[in-house]
């Protein structure tokens, strides 16, 4: 192992300050402007598009690609499927039924539906835990609780 390879860098430091300049000022516009979900709203097509646009961006910076606007053309690629999922989604209830699982009962009339907790692997523990949270301690008084596409525990109560 030679020390002085671990720190000698393989291309102009120049280069790497432009293309991660260029990248993230490119990002920060798409994310500010285009995409104005907030974080808990997250559907999975919305976390697959996360994942990919790192590793697009992580070539694109290190300079993978040749150019900078590689980089920006496999972005902005990404960036227009999620856009038009999105729309079709919106429009068209069919696209949203596919991209996104319905919402699963995990209570009902205060008795556990244990199809649903083993389906989803949440323990009874789990579950009353999300329920406290929600300032409920006794599942007598849930008419209903159900876990939502975006991961989160919703409930309505008896009235």
């Amino acid at each position: 192992m030679n020390l002085s390879d671990l720190f000698s860098p393989d291309q102009p430091l120049l280069e790497m300050v432009i293309r991660g300049s260029a990248i993230y000022w490119f990002l920060l516009v798409i994310f500010r402007f285009v995409l104005r979900r907030d974080v808990g709203s997250m559907s999975m097509a919305d976390l697959l598009f996360i994942v990919l646009v790192a590793d697009a961006s992580s070539s694109a910076m290190q300079g993978e690609y040749k150019s900078i606007t590689n980089g920006v053309a496999l972005l902005g690629t990404l960036i227009a499927w999620n856009y038009l999922l999105d729309v079709l989604a919106y429009r068209y209830d069919l696209v949203a039924r596919l991209l996104e699982p319905p919402p699963e009962p995990l209570v009902r009339h205060g008795k556990l539906v244990a199809r649903t907790l083993r389906k989803e692997r949440i323990t009874v523990d789990e579950l009353m835990g999300k329920l406290r949270e929600e300032g409920i301690d006794d599942l007598g008084v849930v008419r209903v609780a159900r876990l939502e596409s975006d991961g989160k525990v919703s409930v309505i109560r008896n009235e």
